[in-house]
């Protein structure tokens, strides 16, 4: 009988356009991704994949292949989903997907009464700044900024809305000075991310933003934004509730005010799981209760 997860191996591949990145997403070591292909190509006859120059493409037969594959993990994952939706038991683990920021201070804080209250039901929280495939069970809960995504068949709630300013070191402005009006940011070195701006940008009245004159450091970690603002690499935007738990940042233009707002996911057949109800409902209620120390950085509840 053929092993059918040969097939996801090719599925992988494609889908991560290396034999390396799909060994990584895998779980498994380089040399078992091409082991695995090599066995479906020799089933088959013929290669699934062209090789050229460092460069991983389908062939036609390939992407037949993968076109099933993804079927097959569609119709195992709703399996998977609806064996979950049918415990109705307080038992089990919850998988819950958090960007850095949050997965790694406030939300362990904000499930530990939950655990306490539940003590049949394990919390695993998986960070990802990329957005969890709840479809495919990467996770059971995941928080997500602006909206709960374009995935179908998912549920959603908003949370809580997270506020953000301008905020820079004392010895940053202390050496290059306080901008006093948002022009003034144009003279000034700026920290930003480099996976997107997360807030907006102060603009002028035409609505045109006033970027710095260069950007010095860039980061992909909140916690590593915030401590590019701390080093004094210059001025930028973040939550307030990072920023005030630093002793050297200073809010610079306080009249700029930015924000996202914060929601709490799940597929609507997972959901109906008791565990992941109750791990749902009570992360929502802990946002709700913690308003003010999203909004504008008050002290947690927590």
């Amino acid at each position: 009988m053929d092993d059918w997860s040969d097939y996801l191996v090719c599925l992988a591949v494609s889908e991560a356009g290396s034999l390396t990145a799909a060994a990584h997403q895998l779980g498994v070591s380089q040399p078992t991704v091409t082991r695995r292909l090599q066995a479906l190509e020799t089933r088959f006859g013929e290669p699934l994949f062209e090789r050229e120059q460092g460069q991983t493409r389908l062939t036609p037969l390939g992407q037949k292949v993968t076109a099933h594959a993804a079927r097959m993990r569609d119709e195992a994952s709703a399996i998977e989903r609806a064996a979950v939706a049918q415990d109705q038991t307080l038992a089990g683990l919850v998988v819950v997907s958090a960007s850095e920021g949050l997965g790694a201070d406030w939300l362990p804080r904000a499930l530990a009464s939950f655990q306490v209250a539940n003590p049949g039901i394990g919390i695993d929280i998986t960070i990802k700044n990329n957005s969890a495939n709840l479809a495919d069970r990467e996770a059971d809960i995941a928080l997500r900024w602006n909206g709960p995504g374009t995935q179908q068949s998912l549920v959603g709630r908003r949370g809580a809305t997270v506020g953000a300013g301008l905020y820079a070191s004392h010895s940053y402005l202390d050496k290059h000075g306080r901008p006093e009006r948002v022009d003034d940011l144009a003279d000034h070195a700026g920290v930003g991310w480099s996976i997107g701006d997360y807030f907006g940008w102060p603009a002028t009245e035409t609505g045109a933003p006033v970027l710095p004159r260069h950007v010095s450091f860039k980061s992909n970690s909140p916690a590593s934004h915030v401590k590019g603002l701390e080093a004094g690499f210059g001025v930028g935007v973040t939550s307030h509730r990072l920023a005030r738990s630093s002793d050297v940042l200073e809010r610079i233009l306080p009249d700029f005010e930015s924000s996202l707002d914060l929601w709490v996911v799940a597929h609507e057949t997972v959901r109906k799981s008791a565990r992941v109800r109750a791990a749902f409902d009570h992360i929502i209620s802990q946002m709700n209760a913690d308003a003010a120390y999203f909004s504008r950085g008050a002290p947690s509840i927590l």
